[in-house]
């Protein structure tokens, strides 16, 4: 095993990830960042730099577990329809696509975005 940390290796996979997946006006990246209270996430326009949309869990009253993560994925997909947000590419940021980022993403597929 090498010497890296684990913040390291998450940034190397998001790298690999980001060489990949690239958001468009029409498509936009949906990029989730998980901390350890919290997971908040983004729909992001990388040809134009500007973020269309965004959700926290931070605005939200409940337990920051997994039930909030789909609650978070539940809002931000409410609010991409409002701005007429159809489909977006999904960006797991480096992190596994396990426990609060895949109850995010179908809290996301449940409120109506297509990934």
């Amino acid at each position: 095993m090498s010497n890296s940390t684990k913040e390291q290796l998450r940034y190397r996979r998001h790298q690999r990830i980001r060489a990949k997946v690239s958001g468009t006006s029409s498509r936009p990246r949906l990029v989730v960042f998980r901390s350890l209270q919290h997971i908040s996430a983004q729909l992001v326009d990388d040809t134009s730099g500007h973020t269309l949309a965004s959700a926290s869990s931070l605005k939200l009253k409940k337990s920051k577990t997994t039930t909030s993560a789909k609650e978070v994925g539940l809002t931000l997909a409410k609010i991409a329809q409002a701005a007429k947000i159809e489909t977006c590419v999904f960006d797991r940021n480096g992190y596994l696509y396990h426990g609060r980022v895949k109850q995010f993403a179908e809290g996301a597929r449940e409120g109506g975005l297509k990934f």
